[in-house]
């Protein structure tokens, strides 16, 4: 089991542009090893410029609600098991699966590239839970330690009608099965933080910087104690730089940013703002400045079984233009403050993973940290300016490419070449 993420990435004021809708034609979907594509993965830190090619979702949600039937259909290939009873699952379910961009293989076809690599999005699958998870009922423990170790949270939320499929508390509601996870979220949150100011309370700052660390921590946590017995998430409180990097090492619950996955009938799908309980949902998700995702694990179930060729068919006769493993992908990037840059030559055309508003010098860090502490300039042409081009080098010739230096802002669909010296 990996360490915690502690990612804590709140949302920033520019998000991405949203990725296109075409999925690749062959779509790439791995178990998760301890090396993608040759590279080490690197998780999320909000204490340095390198991130991961690969995010981590955590699904989660009351038991048959249709969340491991959700994942199963996402990465086709996973080990979840999709049973009609309540703990199914109960060690987390990892699958990689690409993230679907038509630029990617655009780039690559235009460089004679050797191979294409996506940027990736890891989903996991983590064991339903109950009322009073916070105290340990049903799997609350395991429950609550894995999901500290993802960087999104997809609640999934039933919003269909099925007598065969019994609902853990004996009927369909959205809003109560929000609040059952919620809560539980901030009962774990509030006894975290009651321990953590007893401990602050006790000990001694050796030094001033540390006592000013631990004021700052101190003052974060008292802020976001109040919000909590409101009933409010710990992400919905505005701190301080350094109050919230005090406080990142606790990996709060209610810090992380949800999203939340209406789980429709497929009669519903193609028009979801008919369904009482979608909307529901999406007040919910309003109120709590969050996200939210239609879909169908049953219909991204049923599409799995079909020919690739098929797939887009069948999602034509139900009246819907694509799966929703786009609309689950471009959701979680928008909400995390995402952008997708690339790297293209006759070896390889990869796609980079960078938060909005990061420098050239530290999306260059994200290849590799030599890349950043080199840094001399980018080589940066827009993608749109690429495919006109035709290539890199024909892009300079039209004097399309640009030298761009260590202010730069790197902007979504960027096709860069890195100059570093180490």
């Amino acid at each position: 089991m990996a360490k915690a993420a502690c990612t804590h990435l709140h949302r920033l004021p520019t998000l991405l542009h949203p990725l296109k809708s075409n999925f690749f034609p062959n779509q790439t979907l791995l178990l998760r090893t301890p090396h993608f594509y040759g590279t080490q993965q690197r998780r999320f830190s909000s204490s340095s410029s390198r991130i991961s090619m690969s995010l981590r979702a955590g699904i989660v949600g009351l038991p048959n609600v249709g969340k491991s039937t959700l994942f199963n259909a996402v990465v086709e290939n996973g080990k979840a098991q999709a049973a009609n009873f309540p703990f199914c699952t109960i060690e987390p379910n990892i699958g990689i699966v690409a993230v679907p961009d038509s630029r990617l293989h655009v780039l690559s076809e235009l460089s004679k590239s050797v191979r294409a690599v996506p940027a990736s999005i890891e989903f996991v699958d983590i064991a339903g839970l109950v009322k009073g998870a916070s105290q340990g009922e049903g799997l609350g423990n395991k429950f609550l330690s894995h999901i500290r170790e993802v960087d999104s949270i997809l609640q999934v939320v039933r919003c269909f009608e099925d007598n065969d499929i019994v609902h853990v508390n004996g009927k369909v509601d959205p809003k109560s099965d929000i609040d059952v996870i919620n809560l539980e979220l901030v009962f774990a949150d509030l006894d975290q933080i009651d321990k953590r100011l007893e401990k602050l309370k006790k000990g001694k700052a050796k030094d001033s910087q540390s006592k000013v660390k631990e004021e700052a921590e101190k003052s974060a946590l008292e802020k976001i104690r109040e919000a909590l017995l409101d009933g409010k998430p710990a992400r919905s409180m505005t701190l301080t730089d350094y109050e919230r990097d005090a406080i990142k090492h606790l990996c709060l619950l209610t810090m992380k940013p949800i999203i939340y996955v209406a789980n429709v009938a497929e009669s519903d799908l193609s028009d979801p703002a008919n369904n009482n309980y979608v909307k529901e949902v999406t007040k919910v998700a309003s109120d709590l400045q969050s996200g939210i995702v239609t879909v169908s694990a049953q219909v991204e179930a049923e599409l799995t079984e079909l020919p690739m060729e098929e797939r887009q068919e069948y999602l034509d006769s139900i009246g819907v233009s694509e799966s929703g493993l786009g609309n689950l992908i471009r959701a979680t990037y928008g909400l995390l403050g995402l952008r997708t840059y690339f790297t293209s030559g006759e070896k390889e055309t990869k796609a980079w993973t960078i938060l909005a508003g990061m420098t050239a010098p530290q999306a260059a860090g994200v290849i590799h940290s030599d890349f950043e502490k080199g840094f001399i300039r980018a080589e940066t042409v827009a993608y749109d300016d690429f495919v006109a081009a035709g290539s890199l080098a024909a892009a300079r010739e039209k004097g399309l490419l640009r030298s761009e230096g260590k202010d730069y802002i790197v902007q979504e669909g960027d096709v860069m070449l890195f100059r570093f010296n180490v």
